[in-house]
This record gives C-alpha cells, structure tokens and sequence, in this order.
C-alpha cells in the first residue's frame, strides 16, 4: 500500500468504525418484530419500519432517539392503533437500551490509534454523525477520548461538513484522511472535497448507508484496522 505522505489529520468515524453499534440495532429490531408479529412477518414489519425511518430522516436525524420514535410510529402504523400500551412501553425500553451500548473498542483500534498519536504525530480527530449527547456518551465509554485532539458530532456528513472540519483543523482539505466503514457517509464526500480516505467495511451496514462504491486514487480499502498504520507515513 502506498503511503499517504502528505496527510497532517486523521478523522475516524465512530459507530461501527472505532466501536460496534449496528449489530446492537438489529438485534433490537429483531426483538422489535417478535412483538409485532401479530400484524406481520418479520420482513413485512421491518420494511415498514424502514419507511417510517426513512420518512423521518429529514426532521429526526440520526441516533438512538430518531429511532425510538419511529419504533413507536411504526407500530401504531402497521397495527392501525391496536397495539397495546405494554407493548408501545416495551419498544420504548428496547430504544433505550441502545443508548447504554458499551462501545467496546473493535479489535486493533486502540494500539492503532496509540502508534498514530505517539508514535507517528498525527493530529487525531473523532468526526461522526448522530445525535450530540448520544454519540458523546458513547466516546466516553469507549475509554478512546484521549487519543483525540478534536471531536465534531454534525447532523450529516456533507461535503459542507467536511469542509468545516478542515477549517476547524486548520488544515487544507488535501491534508485530511477520512477513515470509516460507510462509503456514503465517511468516503464519497471526504473524497469530494479533495481528501483522502480509507475505507474499512463493517460486517453489517444499515440500508439508508448502503451506496454504490468507486474506485479512486485517493481511496484506500482495508479489512483490518491495523491495515491503517501500512497506509500513512510518520508524520514527526
């Protein structure tokens, strides 16, 4: 892999790059459709939720809370209102529970982001999308704050977005490498912008981050996160 020599900064996205969080949101959902099953099939309910959390992308954003709400529209949706109080208070502790995930870092990250920091003098950065308290807490609990010098939670990661982050870095947009598993969220618009990526898939990518992908000269894939250390220089 050749290196990205000129890169001053690394922002890495959170959820399902620096920890797991889909796998946690499927299996809510998968509790979420047992206990409406009376109005459906799995994959009926599930579509129906997607919709409805589709719909809503534009005024709830992303996060725990804008999934909540469409855990609970949806069912009064799909049971035209019959579904019983016990059951809206159960799906309502089910989109709470997402917001206790322990945010254990993944394999290699924290070694990782140890040599990058200390070893290599990369400026670090957090740059994730999703509701501010939620994603904070989640840091938190990761242990993985003091590896950062700079953490930006946005409502999207648009091309505005990222533009942003390198004036808040103070640094030129070419000096920037992106790092996340969501080629429409971490990669398409890093690149747009005229930054570096590495792109890092997770096991599981929720629908509305699924996009079509490119290849690119400033674009790199890898499997594992340790890979990342082959694709930077020492920045000291």
């Amino acid at each position: 892999m050749k290196p990205f020599r000129h890169i001053q900064a690394i922002a890495f996205d959170a959820d399902d790059t620096l920890w797991d969080c889909q796998s946690y949101f499927e299996r809510v959902e998968r509790a979420y459709c047992q206990l409406l099953a009376p109005w459906g099939t799995a994959e009926e309910i599930s579509a129906r939720l997607f919709e409805t959390e589709s719909a809503n992308m534009p005024l709830l954003g992303y996060g725990c809370k804008a999934f909540t709400l469409s855990l609970i529209e949806n069912a009064l949706k799909v049971s035209c209102g019959a579904v019983e109080p016990t059951v809206i208070r159960e799906i309502q502790q089910l989109g709470y529970s997402l917001l206790k995930l322990p945010a254990t870092p993944l394999p290699e990250v924290v070694t990782t982001l140890s040599t990058l920091r200390d070893d290599c003098g990369y400026l670090l950065a957090v740059f994730t999308k999703g509701e501010l308290l939620d994603q904070e807490n989640k840091l938190c609990r990761s242990g993985l704050r003091p590896f950062f010098d700079h953490v930006e939670i946005v409502s999207d990661k648009t091309p505005k977005a990222f533009r942003a982050l390198c004036d808040h870095l103070d640094i030129r947009p070419s000096q920037l490498l992106m790092v996340g598993n969501s080629f429409k969220s971490d990669i398409a618009p890093a690149l747009a912008v005229g930054a570096s990526a590495v792109h890092i898939p997770f096991h599981v990518t929720w629908q509305l981050e699924h996009a079509e992908e490119f290849n690119h000269d400033r674009l790199v894939r890898i499997s594992h996160f340790s890979q990342l250390l082959d694709c930077v220089g020492d920045n000291g």
